[in-house]
């Protein structure tokens, strides 16, 4: 690690959109379509450590076609939020978190581990260029991609001795335009998002990739999202595509998967566990199988059943269907549980309720 911390060089970009054009942007901007008009980059090797970072132009970078992340998939990537409070004020959430979770994944997939600080304040340095992109409509955010890949070219089978970080943002719109509604959420049988002793703890692109062929086969059934189960015995939930699953129940109890070492540590996932006690509920994370939830519906033993991740914040979840079953009603309203904690967390993320737990840092005034 750096023994001071690093200094950004800047270079602003000769081509950034104008007030008119950005302000177009934002009033319509979808999620993930538009990105700022500039990025973040540092450099590491293995003599130098991490250096020369700069706050540069958003464009194309140049690899070399033998760089390792091309060929071995050396690549971890985070997404995180800056939100405009009342004030105009810019603020993240939890992003010490995010920056443990990304050090966590570098070290799975044997790239260098970016100090926290340095992670938090790569975040900090871009939107002192690019403030003005944090969108004001209500539920509208400026999404972060803070990615790192191996830039090394070398086609031996080691870890890369050269790597790159990398933070590019993109404005978002509310991710329900029309209110929050339920999803039918598809159960695959036939794939696994990951294996014991894998990267699935790790936020990697492979993950992803693996699970875009069971998402087009729930797409092909009607679903928004696919369900993964545990990669050894196949009957426990583990989590959607990209979002973590909660179970409510009539007694109040709400329960979501264990951490096996395939699930991802979700960040909204942890706030949620947190806010779930604050309200009182009692919480567990155990194994539960589909069969729990199943027989649960159809009892009135679960409720509710909501996702959770970075984009959406929360999801609710009306239908579960699978080859030869389907529980739940889709047309059935959110739950007041569900709704009651994506307030909550809401509130927290935008400044209308206290942070009582110091999840906001400020990015800028």
């Amino acid at each position: 690690m750096n023994a001071a911390p690093l200094t950004y060089r800047v270079t602003r970009n000769e081509k950034a959109r104008t007030a008119a054009e950005r302000d177009a942007i934002l009033a319509n901007p979808g999620f993930g379509l538009h990105f700022t008009d500039h990025m973040v980059e540092i450099t590491w090797d293995k003599a130098q450590g991490w250096h020369d970072a700069q706050v540069r132009a958003y464009g194309p970078l140049s690899l070399d076609p033998a760089a390792s992340v091309l060929h071995y998939g050396q690549e971890i990537f985070e997404g995180i939020k800056a939100y405009r409070h009342a004030d105009g004020s810019i603020w993240t959430f939890r992003p010490d978190a995010n920056g443990a979770r990304l050090q966590r994944s570098a070290a799975r997939l044997a790239l260098p581990q970016l100090p926290v600080n340095e992670f938090v304040e790569s975040l900090r340095q871009l939107v002192a260029i690019d403030g003005d992109w944090v969108p004001s409509a209500p539920e509208t955010s400026l999404y972060f991609r803070p990615f790192m890949i191996a830039t090394e070219a070398f086609l031996g089978v080691r870890a890369a001795q050269k790597a790159g970080y990398y933070v590019i943002a993109s404005p978002a719109g509310a991710y329900f335009a029309k209110g929050v509604a339920p999803v039918s959420i598809w159960l695959s049988e036939d794939y696994a998002r990951a294996a014991k002793g894998g990267t699935g703890a790790a936020k990697c692109g492979g993950n992803y990739a693996a699970s875009l062929l069971p998402q087009q086969e729930a797409q092909a059934q009607g679903c928004s999202q696919v369900l993964f189960l545990d990669p050894v015995e196949g009957k426990y939930l583990e989590e959607l595509g990209g979002m973590n699953v909660f179970l409510v129940y009539k007694d109040g109890r709400i329960v979501t998967p264990e951490l096996s070492g395939s699930i991802l540590e979700g960040i909204t996932r942890d706030s949620i566990l947190q806010i779930a006690r604050d309200r009182g509920h009692a919480v567990e994370e155990r194994k539960v199988s589909v069969d729990e939830w199943k027989q649960g519906v159809i009892s009135g033993d679960i409720v509710e059943v909501f996702a959770c991740g970075t984009a959406a914040v929360i999801t609710p979840i009306g239908q579960l269907k699978g080859k030869d079953f389907a529980v739940g009603d889709l047309n059935a309203p959110a739950g007041e549980v569900t709704m009651g904690i994506r307030k909550e967390l809401t509130d927290i993320q935008y400044g209308r309720l206290p942070d009582r737990h110091g999840w906001l840092v400020k990015l800028r005034d």
